[in-house]
């Protein structure tokens, strides 16, 4: 397995494993499975999992914690704490306040059983708090030996800066893919400019990019893609087309669309860690299988090509609003 850096100092497999859809969002649930694909993963040299507090919601840090147990030397684990809530799965809102983020890491660590987080993410920015005092209760929790690096997802450039002023950032976590490019341009230009790494969610669009969604109504009822807009209507019967022109062009590489695409997603640079998820052992083994795929320039040119003609917003009118702030 091939090492990225994240940040100054953090190294990481070049392919990482979201471990989100194991506990909610994406239809029925497999426990047995699930453990058994990260215990794969890290025979594979898979080694940097991603989780959050808001999964299941609790559970898939508990779930990744047992998966994990008699092998921390061997992970890098990330997690996330930002978007509350209750225990019967209510959203509650954003949260970063100070006293929340002193709350928030106790107990991802009671959830995962470990005495330290590697990769400690600010999973959406809090409108109503400076981000300055957010950062501080970060800067704390890394002081006192409960988190290793700090992370960031779906900020502002701006606000990354902000932050970055009060504690370094190692990494950035923003939706990247063929049919998600927001991060292209100002965004990570600044990550760049301050040394902070783009580790890449949903990197195969929700699965989409795979080819093997063709309808909503094959999807589990309990399966957030289902009220996605690019999964609906219009968008979807374009989408389609745009992932026929993937499959074509994967036929032309040997490869699978699934693979072509994270392979696209590793070209984009050594800076860049992609995290597809999957609760199937199968599935990770595809995934794995496309740091072998190499791409030409002409092959980049023509996969941002069709990229480009993506339909619909990544999230839901509220959840969008989240974003970028």
């Amino acid at each position: 397995m091939r090492k990225r850096t994240l940040g100054q100092n953090l190294t990481v497999s070049a392919l990482g494993l979201g471990c989100m859809g194991m506990s909610e969002f994406y239809g029925a649930l497999d426990d047995a499975e699930s453990l058994a694909t990260i215990r794969r993963a890290l025979d594979l040299g898979v080694t940097f999992l991603d989780t959050a507090d808001m999964y299941g919601p609790f559970i898939n840090e508990e779930l990744v914690g047992r998966a994990v147990a008699g092998r921390r030397d061997e992970v890098v684990v990330a997690t996330k704490f930002g978007v509350q809530r209750g225990s019967g799965g209510e959203r509650i809102g954003i949260n970063g306040r100070p006293e929340y983020v002193h709350q928030a890491v106790d107990a991802s660590l009671r959830r995962l059983n470990l005495d330290h987080i590697d990769l400690y993410y600010q999973h959406r920015v809090d409108p109503t708090v400076p981000i300055e005092e957010t950062w501080g209760a970060l800067a704390e929790v890394v002081a006192a030996g409960k988190v290793r690096h700090l992370g960031i997802s779906e900020a502002a450039p701006a606000t990354l800066r902000r932050a970055y002023a009060v504690h370094p950032v190692t990494a950035g976590q923003y939706e990247y893919s063929l049919w998600t490019r927001d991060p292209e341009g100002g965004l990570l230009d600044t990550m760049r400019e301050l040394g902070v790494g783009l580790v890449a969610y949903s990197p195969l669009g929700r699965g989409f990019l795979t080819g093997e969604i063709k309808d909503t109504e094959s999807l589990a009822e309990d399966d957030f893609r289902r009220w996605n807009p690019r999964f609906q209507g219009d968008n979807l019967d374009r989408n389609l087309a745009l992932v026929a022109k993937v499959r074509d062009l994967a036929v032309a590489k040997n490869c699978t669309p699934a693979q072509l695409a994270l392979a696209w997603v590793l070209a984009q640079g050594d800076d860049v860690v992609p995290i597809p998820g999957t609760k199937r052992r199968a599935y990770l083994e595809q995934n794995v299988a496309a740091l072998d795929v190499t791409l030409t320039d002409d092959d980049l040119a023509d996969l941002a090509k069709v990229g480009a003609d993506v339909a619909g917003t990544r999230y839901a009118e509220d959840a969008m609003r989240a974003l970028n702030l």
